[in-house]
């Protein structure tokens, strides 16, 4: 949850300076954003013929090897770089002691994660826990060193080492339980369940289910080193799940939470306190869906370590967010009931009109990588939400935090930026259920954005230091230019840049780019380059026919109605002044800087009527949900949504 914003004006025993969600810890991270040596490589194997040898070696079974380490990491090598919780190479073999060791240690910025008026913007601040301090799950690739007898810095770099590693860790596992090293897959459940490293039954299981379930479907794959690897399909495998009941492991403590059955789900919840003089913290009680609808889940990236930011989303005078993801394993913690409104979204008609899901990784490390445990976890939470709430499985309802509109002109510098440029937004519709792909034909009027996320791969600056180069890496988003034209000028964002800055490349300049499901009016056409209506001009693409970067699409959108030249633009959906009941202040109905000039089109989510959540008091008697008679449309207007008055508009079909 990157951002800063400048304190907003706090009424009358609400001044007080909080500490700000998802950044305690984030000095964890920055390792991981650092140089890392070359990757020792036999190349004349290839990654295939070193699964296979390891599998030799150690006696594991190849398909079961293959299965593990597709769900730690789609056989991904990472050019030797750690995950956010410090796992290396296709095993993600973890080693979080050593990222700790290296990190740098960031400055503060403020946020504020309620988004309205009645809070004091937030200080960040880090803590660094001690090696002793780590769980048994960020520590695996100092076992498999001990295992194998490889170099520790070996492992962490050369993918053929690091498979070794993982198939040594595997067979200590199985050998634990009490197991022959058989070659039948089937044999072998337990030992991958005690591999996740999970704490508790239920996620072992989940995550040996997901394993088995690859084992069944088989994967071919190329990786992010060009490598093409492949597991070959076994559909009767039937694995012997008794082989769970040897690890030991107990069950969650999963009463209370709302979560479906396919995934392992802890209450932990956030404290709902006060403190005095009309102060409180940190979330609202509520009563959704019955009072107000929910509309959008919010994805997050925590950047922090999982159990420091339990212990903070645990805190009184913190923020909150409804889930935690973890990255080892998936496992799932509930912290706000879906009935609630938890801060998290830096926009208080956002949040209270959605779920915010946070999950264990880091926005500016293009090698923080997310585990597919968690990709997997994270769907099927959501999935299960949208279900419950009819929630629609798009990109203008299932937004990342830096699609969140600021609420206010003075707030868009400083919204958030995460889950960033290198969440893989496109497997994640895979998963879903929702693959992201063409509806219409080659002319079609509107265009999906969609790379291949591994050859899409846009240079970033900013992830070590301003202006420094990120590592190249694969990307969810495409960046936008005046002119058809490489050397062109980025896009203008007036609101980021209200002194008519340019754009930049840093991996938290949202200005001019566009990310993966997101929908947008062709503006036209130009040989390899693709134009869209985006933030009030045409900005183009580069969407070569040989590696498109968009799709073709149809839909509703909306322009200015006949006669206006142009029509403002809001960041929330409010009701107008006549609506508020009495001892109800009337929230301002104010635009942003920006303006929807007639002849443009923009790609419309839900009509909805204004709507404004009263909660600024700890005793819930004086909350009211007030809605207008004034209708509005979610828009697709930059890189964040947008609202636009129906009463400004007409709705087309292209």
């Amino acid at each position: 949850m990157r951002g800063s914003v400048t304190a907003p004006h706090a009424p009358a025993g609400h001044r007080r300076t909080l500490r700000a969600a998802g950044v305690a810890s984030a000095a964890l991270l920055l390792p991981l954003m650092g140089a890392a040596p070359a990757p020792e490589q036999d190349s004349a194997a290839g990654l295939q013929g070193a699964f296979a040898s390891a599998a030799a070696e150690y006696h594991v079974p190849q398909s079961v090897l293959l299965g593990v380490s597709y769900l730690q990491s789609r056989w991904d090598a990472h050019g030797g770089k750690p995950s956010i919780s410090g796992g290396y190479g296709p095993m993600h073999l973890t080693d979080a002691g050593t990222a700790i060791a290296t990190a740098a240690h960031p400055g503060g910025a403020t946020e504020d994660a309620r988004g309205d008026q009645s809070r004091a913007a937030l200080l960040l601040t880090t803590h660094v826990p001690r090696e002793s301090e780590l769980p048994a799950r960020l520590k695996t690739l100092t076992k498999a060193a001990a295992l194998t007898g490889i170099p520790a810095k070996r492992l962490r770099t050369d993918p053929a080492a690091n498979i070794a590693g993982g198939a040594a860790l595997l067979a200590a596992a199985q050998r634990h339980l009490g197991e022959p090293l058989s070659g039948d897959p089937a044999d072998w459940y337990g030992a991958v369940a005690e591999f996740s490293g999970a704490d508790d039954a239920a996620t072992a299981a989940a995550y040996a289910r997901d394993v088995f379930e690859v084992l069944r479907e088989g994967e071919r794959r190329t990786t992010d080193t060009g490598q093409s690897v492949q597991l070959t399909a076994e559909p009767d495998l039937v694995p012997d799940t008794a082989l769970l009941g040897r690890t030991g492991l107990s069950a969650a403590r999963s009463e209370g939470t709302e979560c479906p059955k396919s995934v392992s789900c802890e209450w932990v919840p956030a404290p709902y306190e006060e403190f005095g003089q009309g102060d409180y913290g940190n979330h609202d009680l509520g009563d959704r869906p019955v009072s107000q609808s929910i509309r959008f889940i919010v994805i997050h990236d925590t950047e922090g370590l999982w159990d420091e930011d339990l212990k903070l989303v645990q805190d009184p005078t913190y923020v909150s967010w409804n889930y935690t993801v973890r990255s080892t394993d998936g496992y799932i913690a509930q912290h706000v009931k879906a009935k609630d409104v938890a801060w998290h979204a830096g926009n208080w008609y956002v949040n209270a009109k959605s779920i915010g899901i946070e999950h264990e990784g880091f926005l500016a490390s293009p090698d923080a990588w997310y585990t597919e445990a968690m990709y997997r976890s994270s769907a099927r939470l959501v999935s299960y939400l949208a279900a419950k709430y009819r929630i629609p499985l798009d990109r203008r309802h299932i937004l990342g935090h830096d699609n969140v509109p600021g609420p206010t002109t003075a707030t868009i510098p400083g919204m958030h930026t995460d889950p960033g440029p290198y969440w893989d937004w496109r497997h994640y519709f895979e998963l879903l259920g929702h693959p992201l792909r063409a509806t219409a034909g080659d002319r079609g009027g509107l265009v999906t954005i969609l790379p291949d996320y591994t050859a899409n791969r846009p240079q970033y600056t900013g992830c070590t230091a301003a202006g420094e180069p990120c590592a190249v890496h694969g990307s969810s988003e495409v960046r936008l230019h005046s002119r058809p034209d490489a050397s062109s000028p980025l896009v203008k964002d007036i609101g980021l840049y209200p002194k008519g800055d340019d754009s930049t490349i840093d991996v938290n300049d949202v200005g001019s780019r566009v990310s993966t499901g997101q929908q947008y009016v062709v503006a036209g056409r130009q040989g390899d380059w693709t134009a869209i209506w985006y933030l009030g001009q045409k900005a183009w693409f580069r969407n070569p026919k040989k590696q498109p970067t968009a799709v073709n699409a149809s839909g509703l959108v909306v322009t200015p109605k006949a006669g206006l030249a142009d029509i403002p633009v809001y960041g929330r959906a409010y009701p107008e002044k006549e609506a508020y009941p009495k001892g109800v202040p009337a929230q301002s109905v104010s635009p942003l800087p920006y303006k929807l000039p007639a002849g443009q089109r923009y790609v419309i989510g839900d009509e909805v009527p204004g709507e404004y959540f009263y909660a600024v008091t700890f005793t819930t008697d004086s909350h009211r949900v007030v809605v207008g008679k004034d209708l509005y449309y979610e828009i697709q207007f930059g890189h964040r949504v947008a609202f636009v008055r129906a009463a400004d508009v007409r709705v087309e079909r292209l």
